[in-house]
């Protein structure tokens, strides 16, 4: 999905308008199209790792249903995700969720250094299940937007490799419900954050944005409210949050 630049309330208003036609996009797909695709390319995870590091992905996205869990048992390696959307007029910045912290090379916190497997694997969060499968619209570089279905193709894992049907409609599901999860939740975020700065009077404000970021890229503390699924949960934070120096500890 393209992002729009939150400058106003009716850019908010038209954040959530635009992921109501992104949702329907998505719903009107075909899984036996995608399920197709799947069974194609023939993807097998080779537990490589690669999808795990800063070359290939630069942070692990919660869903809400995630961030139960990882509050539950990861508390210390969860961080409001790290792309903000809005800024207010009093320099507070808002986001979608949370994500994981990483490491020093930016590497997922739970990847192992020398065997270079998921220490939670059996536990891993939803997004790490799906991976490499998606289904969202991206702009190509001429700027034509089309459905993009797989991540890092011919660059981690074997392919070619025979997925049975039913696998394939599986997996196909799987992805789908992911991506209608995530679009859901960036819906309530925006729909929460209208009501939240209607009731307090704010707006947001692209110039104290961009100062502000300034000053969080530099080192300096921030202001973030994260999105929990229902309502916001307040951090002071700098950019050193973001990484955890003991990844054991937890």
């Amino acid at each position: 999905m393209r992002k729009i630049s939150i400058n106003t309330i009716n850019s908010i208003s038209k954040a959530i308008s635009d992921l109501d036609a992104e949702l329907s996009a998505l719903l009107d797909y075909p899984k036996e199209e995608l399920a197709r695709i799947i069974s194609d390319v023939g993807f097998s995870c080779t537990l490589c790792g690669r999808c795990c590091t800063k070359e290939f992905n630069d942070h692990v996205f919660l869903l809400s249903e995630d961030l139960v869990r990882a509050v539950e048992k990861y508390p210390s390696m969860i961080i409001p995700a790290p792309y903000f959307e809005v800024c207010d007029n009093n320099g507070c910045f808002y986001v979608s969720g949370y994500a994981l912290k990483t490491k020093n090379n930016g590497d997922c916190v739970f990847l192992e250094d020398k065997s270079k497997k998921c220490r939670i694997y059996d536990d891993r969060f939803s997004i790490c299940k799906i991976y490499p499968y998606m289904l969202h619209r991206e702009a190509d570089e001429t700027g034509n937007v089309e459905w993009r279905q797989i991540s890092g193709l011919d660059q981690h894992g074997e392919y070619g490799n025979l997925i049975p049907e039913n696998l394939s409609l599986e997996y196909a599901e799987d992805t789908i419900n992911y991506e209608k999860k995530f679009l859901l939740q960036e819906k309530d975020f925006y729909i929460t954050l209208l009501g939240y700065f209607k009731e307090n009077n704010l707006k947001p404000v692209r110039k104290i944005y961009d100062e502000n970021m300034r000053i969080f890229k530099s080192g300096g503390k921030i202001t973030i409210f994260a999105f929990n699924g229902k309502s916001f949960d307040k951090h002071i934070i700098s950019k050193d949050d973001y990484i955890t120096t003991n990844p054991s500890d937890f």
